[in-house]
């Protein structure tokens, strides 16, 4: 954090020093930037930060460093960032970008993207069990470790999964008067390794 406020200062005397030597130009300018600015335009956020804010930053632009806990299996197209424990991970997919590098993994990754929101509500569930099928009872495991923890999910296999959807959605109408949950992860527009 030092380095980003060193150079954020650095940006901000800069743009004062040019600023002040452009002072015959006929075109007005903007205000002057401040340090505050400066420093948030390039500072990458926090995975908890991410995490709190992310109602007021879904379909905005985030900037992300952290570490890659792990990729997924299926082409390495969604990878998890850790926050400040175990229960702060964010999923960031691929989308556009096809599939991550696995280099990624257990590495300081800076990803930039966009937030999104992923909502299971009823008919979510009802789509699941349906593409499920009649046949299965839900035995066996299912879904992906990572992503099931990044979650919160308790469940195992694919029946307990839904019911832990249904109780949690139960109880978010209940105290919020939202019947749904609601899950965020980043659309990533770019990214590389920053220490592997």
């Amino acid at each position: 954090m030092k380095k980003i406020f060193v150079l954020a200062v650095s940006v901000v005397l800069a743009v004062t020093m040019t600023s002040c030597g452009n002072r015959n130009a006929k075109s007005k300018s903007a205000e002057p930037a401040t340090v505050e600015a400066v420093a948030e335009a390039v500072a990458a956020l926090e995975v908890d930060a991410v995490l709190e804010g992310a109602d007021a930053l879904v379909d905005k632009e985030v900037e992300v460093e952290a570490i890659c806990t792990h990729l997924c299996r299926h082409g390495a197209t969604k990878m998890f960032l850790l926050g400040s424990d175990d229960t702060k991970t964010i999923r960031v997919e691929a989308a556009k970008l096809g599939a991550f590098d696995q280099k990624c993994a257990n590495s300081i990754v800076k990803v930039r993207g966009i937030v999104r929101e992923e909502r299971i509500d009823e008919s979510y569930l009802q789509q699941w069990e349906q593409m499920v099928g009649a046949d299965h009872h839900g035995d066996g495991e299912s879904g992906c470790s990572t992503e099931k923890a990044a979650r919160g999910e308790t469940g195992n296999t694919t029946a307990q999964r839904i019911a832990d959807f249904r109780a949690r959605i139960a109880a978010r109408e209940k105290a919020e008067g939202k019947a749904y949950l609601s899950f965020y992860y980043i659309e990533a527009l770019s990214y590389e390794v920053v220490e592997g």
